[in-house]
Order: C-alpha cells, then structure tokens, then sequence
C-alpha cells in the first residue's frame, strides 16, 4: 500500500516516510505509514501469530505500539521532534489474528514544550484500543 501525503511539506513527508520505513521497531512488529497530515497520521498493521501472548490472543503491546507511534507521528507531521512522557490506553474490545490495525492519531493540543495527542486502532470497523499522550518537545525537525 502506498503511503498519501495529505497536506504537509513534500520533504517533510518523505522525510518521515524514509525514518518511518527504517525503523527497526517498527520493522519488527510490521507497522506501516498509510498517512500523513497535519497534525494527523493514520497508520497500520496486519496481526500475525507473532503478534499473539501466551494465551494466543494478539497482544495489548501491539496496539499500545500503534497508538504511540500514531500519535507520534502526527506530532512529527508538525515538524516537531518529541518524546512520549505519558500515555494511558484503553481496550474496549480483543484485537483478532489475520485483521488489519488501523490507527488514527491526532494532535489536540500544542503548547510551548508539551503536546497532547489521542488515538484510536480499528479492526473491522470496531475499536480495539484508545490512547491519549503526552509529548514533550525536543526540538524542530531539520532536514
């Protein structure tokens, strides 16, 4: 699936493609860019048996995962560089194996050093996880 810019600086958005494709965590659970705008990111995953704890249901870490780096992400859509210092999540519903995660993230708040950030992961329509951050600003994204 091609990744859609949907409104920020073309470098920006290559920028973070590049660093999203080259993350080696995000290699290893099979996280992907579907989209980026400002302030935005939507982004997802195809459960897979590695993906499963010990009682074979996908795992919490999973969608924990994908929440923080959607709402990560959508910070960086901003052209700022942030840490996660805080995030609670809820899960209203079991993610299923061989489904699709997608994940939305947006920014809700930006001041001068924090930025709050929520998100949502679907299956099917249904959510399977809520989220809420908290980032604290590092610097400016310099290409």
């Amino acid at each position: 699936m091609e990744s859609k810019n949907k409104g920020i600086d073309e470098k920006l958005f290559h920028y973070l493609l590049q660093s999203i494709e080259n993350t080696p965590y995000y290699n290893l659970l099979g996280i992907h860019l579907d989209s980026l705008s400002e302030g935005e990111a939507v982004m997802y995953a195809v459960t897979e048996t590695k993906h499963t704890n010990p009682m074979g249901f996908i795992h919490g870490g999973l969608v924990m995962s994908l929440l923080d780096a959607v709402m990560g992400n959508a910070v960086r859509s901003l052209g700022i560089k942030s840490v996660t210092v805080d995030m609670s999540v809820s899960f209203p519903k079991g993610a299923e194996l061989a489904k699709t995660l997608y994940a939305e993230g947006k920014v809700v708040h930006t001041g001068n050093q924090l930025l709050f950030a929520e998100a949502r992961v679907y299956s099917e329509n249904k959510i399977v996880g809520y989220g809420k951050g908290t980032f604290y600003k590092i610097g400016k994204i310099e290409i």
